[in-house]
């Protein structure tokens, strides 16, 4: 992999990792991000599960990234 794929890579994972962060919103729910109300607490589920775990991956590759940007440029 050459150093301007690896950014090109970057760029993209911070764009989506961005995106699944403000689709999280604290202390409530996905319901209520598009109107609902949810006046329990409750655990993730469904979608706030699947954004939440593909959050922590887009990390993880992001920061892999970094360390790998890191060795190729030497």
């Amino acid at each position: 992999m050459s150093a301007q794929t690896i950014q090109i890579l970057q760029l993209i994972i911070a764009i989506l990792l961005i995106a699944s962060i403000l689709l999280q919103q604290r202390g409530s729910g996905l319901g209520e991000a598009f109107g609902g109300s949810s006046a329990i607490f409750r655990t993730k589920r469904g979608a706030e599960k699947i954004i939440f775990r593909t959050s922590i991956v887009l990390i993880i590759a992001l920061i892999g990234l970094a360390f790998a940007a890191l060795f190729i440029g030497k």
